[in-house]
């Protein structure tokens, strides 16, 4: 039974990871741009003086929440100052954060650096740490990756990994099939991310569950994370090294947010290695891709200038376009998340038994729901996929919002 489900949910992260190929290639392409339903939904704010006080404009901050409430958004929230400026949904329910969990492996990693008793060096080589894999083992040139390379997506190792889906074609396109030299060539690949896991467990002495539990979410004070939101997604036929996989509600999202935005301590204690947000924002890689994906390094996206964000701004990213945005200029941290439950229970029969692409698939149901009577549905209007045009226009009201 236990391997049914393991079957299943390893089949769900895969289709989930053709999706994000799709999001990350091409955004959504011929998606309509009709208007949608205003949900009913409760929005708490602060008064139009506190709002303006914290530096936003309350009209458009309207805008903003009015136009969140068209999308199949469950929990979004802006917090400036520590003081929650608006929010709507459920902010105590943990949803899959799907790759969001990159951003959070880095916090672990940038804990681990803070340690006392501290034994991983950025710079040590896979080779220095015992790191290979299996069934097919690193070349010598690959083994000499490092941790750094693994934080900066630029290992250059092409090798089959658990979670990896259509990802693999992008990964292939970038990295081709034969050696690359260590640091030179960046690529959103799973494979690096699930050998830091490796990494980072042996350096710590625990899995990740434990050492987020006792490292960061209790000293952060979430109220929400329990162990069992971590979860592993494991293909030895593949790799030897898991994929970490995370559950976490908004309210504790933030708690992140505002533990980079506190330059790394929580409660009077550095819970992140010092300088650690400064590598995020300098020690970054262009990736060719516009917009919210212009830069990535130590795991964190870095929005483009032409978004409007301001410079040093860094985000985490997940399948349904959840977010978790760090702002620095504007003190300010934005959760944006979407259960995709109900959007994966349609798209995997497509994939599985219809034998569509992932771009088919996301095509026919996003034209699904362009009907105005298909758009009053409860599927259409709760849990549809929301697209990356839509989400860059949720961005865009945001920046024309700060004052």
């Amino acid at each position: 039974m236990k391997r049914r489900y393991l079957f299943i949910a390893l089949a769900v992260v895969l289709i989930a990871a053709s999706v994000l190929t799709y999001l990350i290639q091409t955004g959504e392409r011929r998606s309509g741009r009709q208007t949608w339903p205003a949900r009913n939904l409760e929005v708490s704010q602060l008064d139009a003086s506190e709002i303006k006080n914290l530096g936003w404009n309350p009209k458009e901050l309207d805008a903003v929440f009015n136009y969140a409430a068209s999308l199949s958004t469950d929990s979004f929230m802006i917090l400036t100052n520590g003081r929650k400026v608006g929010a709507f949904g459920d902010l105590s329910k943990s949803y899959s954060v799907h790759s969001i969990r990159k951003a959070l492996l880095s916090a672990l990693v940038g804990q681990q650096l803070a340690s006392h008793t501290n034994e991983l060096r950025l710079d040590a080589t896979l080779q220095e740490l015992g790191i290979n894999d299996a069934p097919v083992p690193l070349t010598e040139l690959q083994q000499q990756t490092t941790v750094r390379h693994l934080l900066r997506s630029v290992s250059g190792i092409n090798h089959p990994a658990a979670a990896s889906g259509s990802l693999q074609a992008e990964i292939d396109r970038r990295l081709g099939h034969t050696e690359n030299q260590p640091g030179t060539i960046w690529a959103y690949n799973n494979w690096d991310y699930n050998a830091l896991t490796t990494v980072f467990e042996s350096a710590a002495g625990s899995e990740v569950a434990e050492a987020f539990d006792v490292r960061i979410a209790q000293p952060v004070g979430m109220q929400d994370f329990d162990r069992s939101d971590v979860s592993y997604n494991f293909d030895p036929q593949k790799s030897e090294h898991r994929a970490a996989m995370f559950k976490m509600s908004a309210r504790d999202l933030a708690r992140i947010g505002n533990l980079y935005l506190n330059r790394g301590v929580a409660d009077g204690q550095h819970i992140l290695a010092e300088k650690w947000i400064e590598l995020i924002t300098s020690d970054f890689t262009e990736t060719g891709i516009e917009g919210m994906r212009w830069g990535h390094g130590y795991l964190w996206w870095i929005p483009g200038a032409d978004t409007g964000l301001p410079k040093g701004t860094f985000w985490a990213w997940g399948l349904g376009n959840q977010a978790l945005i760090v702002i620095p200029e504007w003190d300010t941290v934005i959760i944006h998340q979407s259960d995709t439950t109900e959007f994966l229970k349609r798209f995997i029969p497509l994939i599985s038994r219809e034998k569509m692409t992932g771009e088919a698939a996301i095509m026919q149901l996003i034209s699904s729901c362009r009907g105005a009577a298909a758009r009053e549905t409860e599927y259409c209007t709760e849990h549809r996929f929301i697209t990356r045009r839509e989400f860059n226009k949720l961005i865009s009201l945001v920046v024309a919002a700060r004052e």
